[in-house]
């Protein structure tokens, strides 16, 4: 669900350090992008280094022309002695720069930031970002540390997980790949928090002048420098440091003073979410706390039944019902299942996270759920409520529950939780990696696990003491090294899954880390990259095979964190009411609070996603009902926890029109 780990394979052997001079031209190019959509998928970004010339750079203290840098195979390369150091033409205050580096064997190198002319060496003004073959280099400071003053450290929270779960990483994060091998560095540099990620780990998060940087300054070697670190302004510079190393995909965006993008490319849509029942209210008994406050209510998943009545799951372990009517007032307490629930105050994104009715639910009487268990060791449970027969929405109701799956999960976090009927009959269930941070267990690449897969399997028939077996169709029925539950996987933390009524997709959104929140269409057998990537992103120090790097599906979409930090999934849009919803994927983002439409009708796609007017909402679930009406769920009173759209003027849409932070 919402908030905010690494697997062992194959490495291919460590080149020489000639290995520069057989780079492939497919070196120029970036991460991969939707055609035709640059501007949006590249939000701000410029090259500083365009694959064919150092135009835009010159030698560090003096305007010669650079000597001893060659661009080779479409990567910048200090290939001779005594090249020296070399900085971009342009100076930076505030922003991003994200390039990708490859290191000789025994190499070292630096790339810094804010660097000025003052001085003869450009490391006594600007930071520097090590840049160093960690395991033949000699320099104990390592490759992605903020030399002599920040080396990677891991989160607290991290740390009291790992302890709780008697499972540990090393103690000092290492996301560095061989010499020989690309490994990608992510930096901001803003005015409120800056930070670093190497192969998207991240290693440090500082504040340029702040009481613990300006005490880690004075106590190195740069406390002897005035200016260092003080500029606020300068040049990036590539550090000669006697070494052979190459670097390309150099690129950077600037910020705002306020350490934001200028604007966002997507437009706004004219429609915006209105509160769906607005005369909701709890039973009176039931209404108010201890200490008198109304309370609120968390959906998590909403399900309209054949009776015309909403069935909503609230994390905290209930189930409630109410006519899909604008004008519902009364919500029932349907099913109170918290004595077997854990409590999701005391994990965010534990509790009861899934619904899905059965396809013949009006015969049939069964309800599916996915909740975390509150007691015994950490799991998540999959089972089959089955109602009483005659039960009604209001009253008079019983219910059996049959345990269809139990998954042990190490952590707290990343459970995904979203399960959905297919057009197929079979139950699809979306899960996390297990949790804490960068897959420490390897879950994700793990085909012998369930934790960072969706799974299918046919609830209808149950096979060898089993209340369920495997469809015959399954992607690896016949694998006989991975779970054949298993359907897709991949997959950080699933959040939500839905498929499109017209045609049969299944789309899931997936919750990234530190760079990418997903939007996927999921395919039989399909890896989805976590934790060898995250989004179209190299993640973490693991080197695939060819093989493997080849069959990574890429997002449909992806977004950066300017627009958002937590992906809320959403569903294919098919009604009637909203002609140009037609065939829009709808979806937010829980911490930015903004609403989108991406228009999947064509794949690739070819049209930026458009933002719902109105906002910043919290949204934490979507749901539909039987005539392609769209809801929206947030966490509140009854009354204001579910939304649904309604159209508004253009020119007023056109005003509204807000920017990320």
């Amino acid at each position: 669900m919402h908030s905010n780990l690494l697997l062992r394979l194959f490495q291919a052997v460590i080149l020489p350090i000639s290995f520069l001079c057989c780079l492939p031209d497919s070196v120029v190019t970036g991460e991969s992008q939707p055609a035709g959509l640059e501007e949006g998928w590249n939000h701000g970004w410029k090259n500083l280094f365009d694959g064919k010339t150092t135009r835009g750079w010159r030698s560090y203290g003096d305007e010669k022309p650079i000597r001893g840098w060659k661009v080779i195979n479409g990567a910048l390369v200090r290939a001779e002695k005594n090249a020296g150091d070399i900085i971009t033409e342009q100076q930076y205050d505030y922003f991003e720069l994200e390039f990708e580096y490859n290191i000789s064997r025994g190499g070292n190198s630096g790339v810094m930031f804010h660097v000025n002319e003052e001085l003869p060496a450009p490391w006594m003004t600007g930071p520097e970002i090590q840049i160093l073959d960690n395991i033949d280099g000699k320099d104990p400071q390592k490759s992605g540390w903020l030399y002599g003053l920040y080396p990677p450290t891991k989160p607290k929270w991290v740390v009291r997980a790992e302890k709780k779960a008697n499972i540990s990483s090393p103690p000092v994060p290492d996301a560095t790949r061989p010499a020989g091998h690309w490994n990608h560095v992510f930096l901001r540099v803003a005015p409120d928090q800056s930070e670093l990620l190497l192969n998207g780990v991240r290693y440090y998060r500082f504040q340029i002048g702040n009481k613990d940087w300006s005490k880690r300054v004075a106590e190195s070697k740069f406390g002897d420098y005035e200016s260092f670190g003080k500029s606020g302004t300068g040049h990036i510079c590539l550090q000669d440091h006697g070494h052979r190393v190459a670097y390309r995909n150099l690129r950077i965006r600037q910020l705002t003073p306020q350490g934001t993008l200028a604007e966002s490319p997507a437009s706004n849509l004219p429609l915006k979410p209105v509160p769906a029942f607005p005369k909701l209210h709890i039973l009176p008994q039931s209404a108010e706390d201890e200490e008198g406050k109304i309370l609120s209510i968390r959906p998590v998943a909403m399900q309209e039944t054949p009776a015309g009545f909403f069935l909503v799951a609230l994390q905290n372990g209930r189930i409630i019902a109410f006519a899909n009517s604008p004008t519902a007032t009364r919500i029932n307490d349907f099913l109170d299942l918290s004595d077997r629930v854990a409590d999701y105050r005391k994990g965010n994104e534990e509790g009861l996270l899934g619904l899905a009715l059965h396809p013949q639910f009006k015969t049939n009487r069964q309800i599916f759920i996915y909740y975390t268990a509150l007691d015994g060791p950490r799991r998540s449970v999959i089972s089959r409520l089955t109602m009483s027969e005659g039960f009604a929405y209001s009253a008079n109701r019983s219910f059996s529950e049959e345990i269809i799956l139990e998954i042990p999960q190490p952590f707290a976090n990343h459970n995904g939780g979203s399960i959905a009927f297919g057009p197929d009959g079979y139950l699809y269930i979306g899960l996390g990696d297990g949790g804490s941070q960068n897959d420490p267990v390897g879950h994700g690449q793990n085909l012998q696990t369930l934790l960072g897969s969706i799974l299918r399997i046919d609830i209808d028939h149950g096979s060898r003491n089993i209340p369920y077996s495997i469809p015959a169709d399954n992607p690896f029925v016949s694998h006989e090294h991975a779970r054949p539950e298993i359907f897709a996987y991949g997959f950080r933390n699933v959040w939500q899954i839905s498929f499109d009524t017209s045609t049969g997709n299944l789309w899931a959104a997936d919750v990234g880390q530190d760079r990418y929140e997903e939007i996927n269409l999921v395919r039989s057998g399909g890896n989805y990259g976590w934790s060898l990537k995250e989004g179209t992103l190299p993640f973490g120090k693991s080197v695939s095979d060819q093989n493997t790097a080849d069959a990574i599906i890429e997002p449909v979409w992806q977004y950066d964190r300017h627009e958002g930090r937590s992906i809320t999934g959403g569903f294919v849009y098919r009604g009637e009411r909203f002609p140009q919803l037609h065939g829009h994927y709808l979806y937010a983002d829980y911490v930015s609070g903004n609403i989108w439409a991406l228009n999947v009708s064509d794949l690739p796609i070819t049209k930026l996603p458009r933002r719902l007017t109105g906002g910043p909402m919290a949204v934490i679930g979507f749901g539909r009902d039987a005539l392609g009406g769209a809801f929206l769920m947030t966490e509140g009173a009854p009354a204001g926890a579910f939304y649904r759209l309604e159209k508004i003027p253009e020119t007023q849409a056109k005003n509204n029109l807000t920017t990320n932070d």
